[in-house]
C-alpha cells in the first residue's frame, strides 16, 4: 500500500503545509526551537496516527463483533534516549479508555487488537529510507 504526503515549507517559524490531496494540516515547531507553536510538530504527528490507528482499530473490531462501544479516547507520550551509537530508542506510552458496556476480556481483546494495529505494526517493522532526490515543479513561477 503505498501513501503519499506533500508538504510545502513556509519562511514563518517552522510552517508547513502538509497534504495528502485531498485533506490539509498545519505542522510547525515550538516557539522555543523557534517555531511559531501554530501546528503539531513532526513526533506529534507520528503520535497522532499511531493514537489514530489504535483507536479506529477498537471502533473496527467492536463493529465487527457487534459489541456496542461509546467514545474511545487515548493518550499517547514518547521519551527518545539517545543510545551510545548515537541512534535512538523511543518508548511510547499509550493509555486507552473505552465507554460502553463490556467485559473485562473483551476490553483486553481491544486493547490488545489496538495495541497490534496496522500503523503500530508499520513503525516497529523495518524502514529503508532512500536518499531524496530533487523535487521537480512544474507549476513553480521561472525566474529569469
Amino acid at each position: 500500500m503505498s501513501t503519499n504526503i506533500n508538504i510545502k515549507n513556509l519562511p514563518v517559524g517552522y510552517q508547513s503545509g502538509i497534504s495528502n490531496g485531498k485533506h490539509a494540516i498545519l505542522g510547525d515547531e515550538p516557539k522555543p526551537t523557534k517555531g511559531t507553536d501554530l501546528g503539531f510538530s513532526p513526533v506529534e504527528l507520528l503520535l497522532a496516527g499511531i493514537a489514530m490507528c489504535k483507536v479506529a482499530t477498537i471502533r473496527n473490531v467492536a463493529r465487527r463483533k457487534g459489541w456496542e462501544i461509546g467514545e474511545v479516547d487515548a493518550q499517547l507520550s514518547q521519551d527518545a534516549f539517545r543510545q551510545e551509537d548515537r541512534s535512538f530508542k523511543t518508548r511510547v506510552n499509550t493509555q486507552i479508555e473505552i465507554e460502553g458496556d463490556i467485559t473485562e476480556e473483551q476490553h483486553d481483546y481491544l486493547i490488545n487488537e489496538a495495541d497490534n494495529c496496522y500503523v503500530t505494526r508499520l513503525v516497529r517493522g523495518e524502514w529503508d529510507f532512500q536518499e531524496s532526490n530533487r523535487l521537480k515543479l512544474t507549476n513553480r513561477l521561472q525566474h529569469p
